[in-house]
């Protein structure tokens, strides 16, 4: 059973990027992966103009090239329905107060705690699960 959902992980830590996939993977979803939020930004600027358009952006706070909140500014102003959910392995109250006043739909520490990372995508994407989300 497809969803045909598309998710965008940005982090520069491969084995994040993995991790995420095995703990959302049984979602049935496509991911696309991004080391930079260089990388990022051109991998969403390429899907807008192929059509195909991601349904979520799970951004690490601290990449190289560019922070999440300077990716966010920018799928604001270009695809500004796209949610974003941050995760961190150093964000402070007030950078989470501000990813989410800028758009975030959530901030989560790393480690990822793996059902808090599925509800919150659950959320994001408006898929029921056990718990509602």
């Amino acid at each position: 059973m497809s969803l045909d959902r598309r998710i965008l992980i940005a982090d520069d830590d491969r084995e994040v990027r993995a991790g995420v996939v095995d703990l959302l993977g049984d979602l049935d979803m496509d991911f696309v992966h991004a080391e930079t939020g260089i990388e990022a930004l051109e991998i969403l600027r390429g899907s807008v103009l192929r059509g195909s358009v991601l349904d979520l952006a799970l951004l690490d706070m601290h990449m190289p090239g560019h922070t999440a909140l300077a990716v966010l500014n920018v799928i604001r102003r270009e695809v500004p329905g796209l949610p974003c959910i941050f995760f961190s392995g150093a964000a402070t109250e007030a950078i989470r107060a501000q990813a989410v006043r800028e758009g975030a739909v959530a901030v989560l520490s790393k480690p990822l705690v793996p059902s808090l990372l599925r509800r919150e995508v659950r959320r994001a994407l408006q898929i029921a699960g056990e718990d509602g989300f």
